[in-house]
């Protein structure tokens, strides 16, 4: 009799402690996402300066999915904000390279200069086009700061074309597609700031 009671309290033992670990849980499990959601933000938006925003931008998406550009297409968008104002554009662009489609992040500040550009996907060869994806890439950086008219349309190409941009060594068919892409959505941004933002241009 005392042994099948002792059974029978290390069942109820055991189904308490069960319930304790699912409650604690299904607590926990909304906290968990939301730091996994903020270091999957930190780790996409890398190239967006530190504090300028303090929303989360990949919940803030835009209307741009599939908006067919000069040599891109715009795949979606993201709002940036500070303070409940907006700070910074994130436009989600492909292109193509050498071996096939180049997916990029570009930041665009509210004053409609370029904050900064990573890669998110790429088929290009690994030592030349694949270069595109290291981080922080240098070549990418020398994008910072410039604007759809600085430099003007025809600057916006490779040295070798008469432009003011080098390329990436051995890259050249993947520069240039990059270079274009990046003065699209800058060209993208500046036409339509107010409906991206919900302020008048360069406000």
């Amino acid at each position: 009799m005392n042994r099948n009671v002792g059974v029978l309290m290390l069942i109820v033992l055991a189904g308490l402690g069960g319930t304790a670990i699912f409650l604690v849980q299904q607590t926990a499990a909304p906290h968990i996402a939301a730091e996994r959601r903020a270091i999957e933000n930190r780790n996409l938006l890398q190239m967006l300066p530190p504090g300028s925003y303090d929303n989360q931008p990949l919940d803030q998406p835009l209307s741009t999915h599939k908006v067919q550009l000069g040599a891109s297409t715009l795949l979606g968008g993201y709002l940036a904000t500070r303070s409940a104002e907006p700070s910074a554009v994130i436009l989600r662009s492909q292109t193509v390279g050498y071996a096939g489609p180049v997916e990029l992040l570009i930041g665009i500040g509210a004053n409609g200069k370029l904050l900064g550009v990573k890669a998110l996907k790429h088929t290009e060869t690994p030592g030349l086009g694949g270069n595109i994806a290291v981080t922080p890439n240098p070549w990418l950086q020398g994008f910072v700061g410039k604007s759809r008219d600085e430099p003007g349309d025809s600057g916006w190409a490779l040295k070798k074309d008469n432009g003011q941009f080098d390329q990436m060594a051995g890259a050249t068919i993947t520069s240039r597609s990059v270079i274009s892409a990046i003065h699209d959505a800058l060209r993208y941004f500046d036409e339509h700031q107010a409906q991206l933002t919900g302020k008048p241009a360069h406000d």
